[in-house]
């Protein structure tokens, strides 16, 4: 006797379905509201004023077209393009961002430390 396509695959869909009920209860967290966005600082003092002076304008503002600090959904895709990728762009400037990021004396660790600054969630 042969059983059914169903019957058969009804462990497998069971198995699918508990898994999609499991990913529910993930939630992400979301994102930064404007208000948080603008207050972020770096720790460091030095990194602190860099971003002030460098970062802060175009990485606060929704309509830049640059990812926002703070909001790592933004962040995600250059990330997964690897520190090296970033770093070059940030030195020779990509889209609208300019050429070293207006930070002319920012050595490559200091544009590394802002980076992962700036893409990580609010502490």
């Amino acid at each position: 006797m042969t059983t059914p396509l169903s019957v058969r695959a009804l462990p497998g869909l069971l198995c699918l379905a508990f898994l999609a009920l499991g990913a529910c209860g993930q939630k992400e967290t979301p994102p930064p509201d404007a208000a948080t966005i603008t207050a972020l600082r770096p720790a460091d003092p030095r990194l602190a004023e860099i971003y002030a002076a460098s970062c802060l304008a175009c990485h606060t503002m929704a309509d830049s077209g640059a990812p926002l600090t703070g909001v790592v959904e933004q962040w995600q895709p250059r990330l997964n393009k690897g520190m090296p990728v970033l770093l070059k762009n940030v030195v020779e400037g990509v889209n609208g961002m300019p050429a070293g990021g207006q930070c002319f004396a920012c050595t490559p660790e200091d544009y590394t430390a802002l980076i992962l600054f700036m893409s990580q969630p609010p502490r």
